[in-house]
């Protein structure tokens, strides 16, 4: 109640400004608790309605409090639907293999040159092409399927200041069926 109230009287009384406030307040309350072990948390599974695709996902927070709460189960089960949705590599840009991304790089850079752009243009287009790629296939770089306004980052930390805990995504395995064989 009295964080609404001072946000309301630093900004003038302004309904919206202050919503966004005690957002941005606590997203930087979710960052400082970045650092704090998570040791509790959830594996949550995901079948598709197919029966073609399936995810198990682990979400860790600080407390077994948190990670029995509605909230804490609902943000694991839209992580597992998501990643079901839109088959990210890893979950974090450090994550998507070296070679992989070298293999990105290679192909940019050979468009690039074929475009005939010069030299010093080439090389904003390559990284920009690789950073895209990463943001593509990073877990917490991606769009949320649910809501394209923000990364899954985004929202899960959006999350750690609701619950007040930091929280994290540990791993993930995407299960798919192609043509009679399994995909992991």
């Amino acid at each position: 109640m009295m964080d609404c109230k001072r946000a309301l009287e630093e900004v003038q009384g302004d309904m919206d400004a202050a919503v966004e406030l005690l957002r941005k307040k606590g997203i930087a309350k979710a960052d400082k608790r970045s650092g704090r072990v998570a040791g509790e948390g959830l594996v949550v599974s995901y079948i598709h309605h197919n029966g073609q695709v399936g995810v198990l996902v682990e979400l860790n927070c600080e407390t077994d409090f948190v990670a029995r709460t509605d909230e804490f189960k609902s943000l694991a089960k839209d992580l597992a639907l998501h990643i079901a949705s839109a088959d990210p590599i890893g979950v974090n840009p450090q994550d998507v293999p070296e070679d992989l991304v070298a293999s990105e790089r290679r192909i940019a850079e050979e468009q690039a040159e074929a475009g005939g752009k010069p030299e010093h243009i080439r090389e904003k287009i390559v990284e920009g092409k690789i950073k895209k790629f990463i943001a593509e296939r990073a877990l917490t770089e991606q769009l949320f399927v649910k809501d394209d306004s923000k990364t899954v980052g985004q929202l899960v930390k959006e999350a750690s200041s609701t619950l007040g805990e930091a929280i994290s995504i540990g791993r993930f395995a995407r299960f798919r069926i192609e043509i009679g064989r399994a995909h992991v």
